[in-house]
């Protein structure tokens, strides 16, 4: 594989020389007042930060941690991190206190930045003794060693930093849906790997807005949002908070977006709750109202700019792709993972085929192992788990390709399309081996359902366990409960009539938890924790089987 000839370090160089004075990062701060901020003070306040890492006289390397939703001194911290000799250990801004102390203990962190922060005093105490935390401009109240107004205080460095492209610059903690998390290592090769290809597969330029939401410690927002823009020359809008979300969605009117299904779901829920579902539909069949219509939902959602929209980071179901398609916008699935900085395959314009992702991104090669495993190789594979030799040699094969441990299939144009884990088969008591992720697909396109996760390991038949949305919740709770277990027993009728005799759900049980971040069912990145899921209402199978109910409510 070859290296890109621009590194990312050296791609902010350029576009800092080429357009100095250009807007990059808008910030709302307090009172709804915005801070803008041009290539030019980006990389003057990058350098200050920068000297005053090397003023530590840390050890070349050192890993450095930043403890902070997004914002604009997110990205700042990361190049004065590079631009120092070090080594980047971002950390999710919800973690527990013990898992901060697992990650910045495992990573041996020698700094702590911290920024706009949700819990502060639940996470502080995880931050061992001895390492100083740097409080960034939005930060949370409490006592910081040293604050960025201090670091702003010291001369910027004057030469300009290049980093060899097989230098480790990041270590990406994987959210975890079982286990302990593991430090992905990528080097400054294969970020520019994955970002100058994927900055030709959509096209992004200086003219490009991007609003950047989803978690910048994860690797889709990094390599979409951060690593983009380095290459694009593109303009990064922040979000203040979830309250003003779609305020600050609307002010940025982004031209390409990256979204989870559960975001995308939720855009889609919000559009349900001021227009009912069926009205909204008959509008939309109307030949030219509903192309009318269609723009008046996206402009009210902030995304009729959108020119290019991305959806990954788990299943998509295909009803809501077609659903935003009527709307006038195309929804392309993503594929990839913290182990190849999510660079693996992509849906393109023209070609989609339902039910399958899409194809290999420019220079992947991709095999169908004997077992069914999806295994890709590329120059963004990871160099490996840090401090975990035993783990790496388990997820690279010999010859380089990442072990995905996801099934799946390609067609004969290398569309792929997964049908499940490796790992989440379960076998029921009828020895019949079950893939849940499949059934959990064709269950989610169930407007009122929310969240799904299908269990049966050790069962006689499998059962779907459902979160409704919050619209289908209030509905039930104001007397349309039967209209809703009728439509809900319609779907489990429509589903198991598509599945294998022993594949077949016994039944939906609606759940009263909502599955959050906060109670432990999700990761950071919205992944079912499908260990805790099951480990939740366990006891309650053998109950709820006896019953034989195709619709039951978990009172």
């Amino acid at each position: 594989m070859m290296t890109a000839v621009r590194l990312p370090l050296d791609a902010f160089y350029a576009r800092e020389a080429r357009h100095p004075n250009k807007p990059y990062l808008s910030q709302p701060v307090a009172g709804g007042q915005v801070e803008q901020l041009n290539w030019s003070e980006v990389g003057d306040q990058a350098r200050r930060a920068a000297n005053w890492l090397r003023s530590l006289e840390l050890p070349q390397g050192s890993r450095i941690a930043i403890i902070s939703k997004n914002c604009a001194h997110w990205i700042i911290t990361d190049l004065a991190i590079w631009m120092a000799g070090h080594v980047s250990v971002p950390l999710y801004p919800n973690l527990t206190a013990d898992s901060v102390r697992q990650v910045l203990e495992h990573a041996q962190a020698a700094v702590v930045f911290v920024g706009k922060l949700d819990d502060w005093p639940a996470m502080a105490p995880g931050v061992p003794e001895g390492i100083p935390c740097v409080g960034l401009p939005l930060r949370p109240s409490g006592r910081f060693d040293v604050l960025w107004s201090d670091l702003q205080a010291c001369t910027p460095i004057q030469d300009q930093p290049k980093p060899a492209a097989d230098q480790l610059c990041t270590i990406i903690y994987t959210s975890g849906t079982t286990g302990t998390p593991k430090g992905v290592m990528h080097n400054f090769s294969n970020f520019a790997f994955g970002a100058s290809r994927g900055l030709e597969l959509f096209g992004v330029d200086e003219n490009d807005r991007m609003l950047s939401y989803l978690p910048l410690c994860h690797v889709a927002e990094r390599m979409f949002v951060e690593m983009v823009s380095f290459y694009g020359g593109s303009t990064i809008f922040f979000a203040e908070s979830l309250d003003t979300f779609l305020t600050d969605l609307k002010r940025a009117r982004p031209t390409v977006m990256f979204g989870v299904p559960r975001i995308w779901t939720k855009f889609q829920m919000g559009v349900f709750a001021k227009m009912p579902e069926q009205r909204l539909d008959f509008l939309l069949k109307l030949p030219l109202v509903g192309r009318w219509m269609g723009r008046k939902v996206l402009a009210g959602l902030g995304l009729d700019a959108v020119r290019y929209a991305l959806c990954g980071a788990a299943p998509v179901p295909d009803a809501l792709l077609k659903w935003y398609q009527r709307l006038g916008l195309d929804l392309f699935e993503v594929y990839g993972m913290t182990e190849n900085c999510g660079y693996s395959h992509v849906c393109r314009p023209g070609k989609r085929r339902h039910g399958w992702i899409g194809q290999p991104c420019t220079d992947v090669e991709v095999r169908i192992a004997e077992t069914g495993e999806v295994q890709v190789r590329s120059g963004a594979t990871m160099q490996g788990y840090y401090l975990d030799p035993e783990k790496t040699a388990e997820t690279l094969t010999v010859d380089g390709f990442l072990r995905t441990g996801d099934k799946g299939e390609q067609d004969g144009e290398g569309n792929l399309r997964l049908t499940g884990r490796l790992k989440e088969i379960f076998k029921t008591s009828k020895g019949k081996y079950v893939a849940p992720a499949p059934i959990e697909n064709r269950l989610a396109v169930h407007g009122k359902i929310e969240q799904v996760c299908v269990v049966g390991d050790g069962m006689p038949q499998p059962m779907a366990l459902c979160v409704l949305s919050e619209m289908a919740r209030q509905d039930a709770s104001l007397g349309g409960r039967l209209e809703l277990e009728q439509s809900l027993k319609a779907l489990l009728d429509e589903v198991n009539g598509q599945l294998d005799k022993h594949e077949r759900l016994l039944g939906i049980v609606l759940v009263k938890e909502v599955w959050g971040i906060d109670n432990g069912f999700l990761t950071p990145t919205l992944k079912i924790k499908r260990s805790v899921v099951e480990g939740a209402y366990a006891d309650r199978y053998d109950a709820w089987m006896e019953r034989r109910e195709p619709v039951l409510w978990h009172e």
